[in-house]
């Protein structure tokens, strides 16, 4: 089903363990070890966990005292968002050098859209290895990437050979490469539809492939078009290089349950603070300030408002995040509070116009 659609050379690049490896290039002694970023050995979660903290099963999002019964030796470092940042900015400059066809993802994942591309290369795995390469020697981290004809194959494969690795789908292969996979890889299958698929028998890509689009809308909703198209090779989504910001939020968890307002209050204004910074830092305000709060039990709550006006004041942002704390009552400790907002003014640069987009059939070496 692929053959009359247009095709695209994408390439998919996902820096390995990424605040992980910056904390060990910035320390050598952390090199080899086991560290895990953010949480701690009593509170907080992890964001990130080098490979050797993998190897015990520890991964992002748990937390930290069961990361710690996993991995005894395990070292927890702080985050540094702004070091992060900057250690990104020279890795997509890299990215720039071969088009500007750059969708970044986040902080350490980028799509590149390199069917034309400045360097004037015929092959994008050889693009793929080049760009590796001058990561590892410019920056000093490794890589992956993941090279095929759409979006979706791409960061697919981006995760094969990992760390320090890539695979290349050409068009050839897509059909089989994807009735191979495991259900569990099809980037948008989550663990909770992962299960469901197993319960109705769906392991890997041919599994998914001979049900019809109806069974799949019927049993997953929306989600059940993009799995019946996405098996079948076919995601027509373009690389876009000016992705507009939905939101900018900043978090803290807290050593100790609070259950007095009043020392929530201090905790807010610090929050308030840095999602200030961050909007100044990103030149974009927003309308709508969300709070919010993770209950010592884990429960999660949300209270929004938004304003007749875009805001980026700490003052404002500070205000507004009370009124909502003190909406209703609590109704337990809390473990974390945050602070988002949403409704942002680069909503009002969507039309910009997409030049430099590419479809066309490729007549030359994958």
């Amino acid at each position: 089903m692929i053959s009359d659609l247009p095709i695209r050379k994408i390439i998919h690049v996902d820096m390995d363990a990424f605040y992980a490896s910056v904390a060990q290039m910035d320390n050598p002694e952390l090199k080899g070890k086991p560290i895990a970023v953010g949480g701690g050995e009593t509170r907080g979660v992890i964001s990130a966990a080098s490979y050797e903290a993998r190897k015990f099963g520890v991964k992002s999002a748990m937390p930290g005292r069961l990361a710690i019964k996993l991995c005894p030796k395990l070292i927890f470092v702080k985050t540094d968002f702004e070091r992060y940042s900057e250690i990104s900015k020279q890795v997509k400059s890299i990215f720039y050098d071969y088009t500007d066809l750059v969708e970044p993802l986040s902080l350490d994942e980028a799509y590149l859209d390199v069917t034309k591309n400045k360097k004037g290369l015929p092959s994008a795995t050889l693009l793929a290895q080049e760009i590796r390469q001058r990561i590892y020697e410019e920056v000093g981290l490794t890589a992956s990437a993941g090279i095929s004809i759409n979006k979706f194959i791409a960061k697919v494969a981006s995760d094969y050979n990992k760390p320090n690795g890539q695979k290349t789908v050409n068009p050839e292969d897509v059909l089989k490469f994807l009735e191979d996979l495991d259900i569990r890889k099809f980037y948008g299958v989550g663990k909770v539809t992962a299960e469901k698929m197993y319960q109705k028998g769906i392991f890997t890509g041919k599994d998914l492939k001979v049900k019809n689009l109806e069974y799949l809308e019927e049993n997953f909703g929306k989600s059940g078009r993009y799995y019946y198209y996405v098996v079948r090779g076919i995601h027509n989504s373009e690389v876009k290089p000016n992705r507009i910001r939905k939101s900018l939020a900043a978090e803290r968890t807290f050593n100790k349950n609070l259950s007095s307002e009043i020392f929530m209050l201090e905790k807010l204004e610090h929050i308030a603070e840095e999602v200030s910074r961050r909007l100044d830092k990103s030149t974009v305000a927003g309308k709508t300030v969300t709070l919010k709060i993770k209950y010592s039990d884990f429960t999660l709550q949300t209270r929004s408002k938004t304003l007749p006006y875009y805001v980026s004041e700490k003052a404002i942002i500070l205000d507004t995040a009370k009124d909502l704390l003190y909406q209703n009552e609590l109704n337990n400790s809390v473990r974390l509070l945050g602070i988002s907002l949403s409704n942002l003014n680069t909503n009002q640069n969507k039309t910009k116009a997409k030049k430099g987009s590419v479809s066309v059939q490729l007549k030359f070496k994958f």
